[in-house]
């Protein structure tokens, strides 16, 4: 395999003047710079990125680990991760914790060794590990959270508005005059499905409808179980549910048909997060919709503007946190003409005939 000297003996230039074309370093004149190139391109001399990280303490590489890349949600927010990446010629090396702390501080480890710039993160349930706590901050890599807070990472953070996305799912199934409202949230102890319960909560107590502790059960993000809660919630006879993602809205619809219940015209139903394939569904899904490839673009763009500055000034500043808004997705499993129709005279507090 060539390497830089052969480069340098082929094109009968000095190292320094191939390292100035390779790496953009420096001004080299049209034909030096012809010669060098085509010596390169004879050779397929290729650089070493190993020696060049080494040489300038920099991988232009940034790490990433994401709960569950089988989740609908997280490929569009990789997507919006790596065009964000590219465009300011950074790699992206991409990580699946399953949301299991031991998984995490895995490939957060490897991250460290393997010298990444910055890392993104959705962070597991549980404590971060204390060795890759200590990694994080005696290295001072910058660190951007993604959906979820820990207060373990001292680090800027990119959320979208899960809190007031879920009040305005559990006021719209209000105002259609749904009464027991139900909820499946995930995982209790992440701040994504924090905010989404009180959301759900604030909702209720703003149109003075009581909180039923029943109707509240608790999934993992994952089809199985929205499957089980729906099992167990549809027995409680709720006559709406609001479903804290997409996933769990699928096994939920399938225990509505082991109990052979229609939507919307026995349950109505109301799930977190909007794909293009939901227009496909029957009766088609009334969501939430989160903003998934602007929350990725974002987070790798704050990651890294803390790398490399706009102004190309490296500077201290207060730790930042954007929240990105949602939007309500209004279709027919809330049953929304029918029950439009019908519906009581309740516009919600502070409105017109309240």
């Amino acid at each position: 395999m060539a390497n830089i000297y052969d480069v340098a003996k082929e094109a009968r230039v000095s190292v320094a003047t191939v390292s100035a074309v390779v790496n953009g370093s420096a001004y080299v004149s049209p034909p030096l710079k012809a010669r060098v190139t085509q010596a390169i391109q004879k050779l397929s001399y290729q650089p070493n990125l190993v020696a060049r990280s080494l040489a300038k303490q920099r991988t232009r590489t940034i790490g990433m680990v994401a709960p569950n890349i089988a989740n609908p949600f997280w490929p569009e927010v990789v997507r919006g991760v790596e065009d964000a990446a590219h465009a300011r010629h950074y790699t992206l090396l991409l990580a699946n914790s399953d949301d299991e702390p031991a998984k995490e501080a895995l490939y957060l480890r490897l991250f460290l060794a393997k010298r990444v710039d910055g890392i993104l993160i959705c962070k597991a349930p549980g404590r971060l590990a204390p060795d890759v706590a200590a990694q994080l901050k005696t290295s001072r890599t910058p660190v951007v959270q993604l959906m979820r807070t820990s207060t373990a990472l001292q680090s800027d953070t990119v959320l979208a508005d899960e809190r007031g996305g879920s009040y305005e799912a559990v006021a719209h199934l209000l105002r259609l005059g749904y009464t027991r409202i139900a909820m499946i949230n995930g995982l209790k102890r992440v701040s994504t499905s924090q905010r989404r319960l009180q959301g759900y909560r604030d909702a209720l107590k703003d149109w003075g409808r009581p909180i039923d502790a029943s109707l509240i059960l608790e999934g993992n993000f994952r089809v199985e179980s929205g499957y089980d809660a729906g099992i167990a919630l549809l027995k409680r006879r709720p006559d709406a549910v609001f479903i804290a993602n997409y996933l769990m809205a699928v096994g939920f619809m399938r225990a509505l048909r082991q109990y052979q219940l229609r939507c919307p015209e026995d349950i109505g139903v109301l799930t977190c997060d909007d794909h293009p394939w939901l227009d496909s569904f029957s009766p088609r899904l009334t969501t939430v919709n989160l903003p998934k490839y602007e929350l990725g673009k974002q987070g790798a763009t704050l990651l890294i503007d803390t790398l490399d500055p706009p102004d190309g000034t490296p500077k201290r500043r207060a730790r930042q946190t954007l929240m990105l808004r949602t939007a309500l997705c209004i279709r027919e499993s809330c049953g929304f003409e029918r029950r439009g129709r019908a519906a009581p005279d309740e516009s919600g507090p502070g409105e017109p005939g309240k």
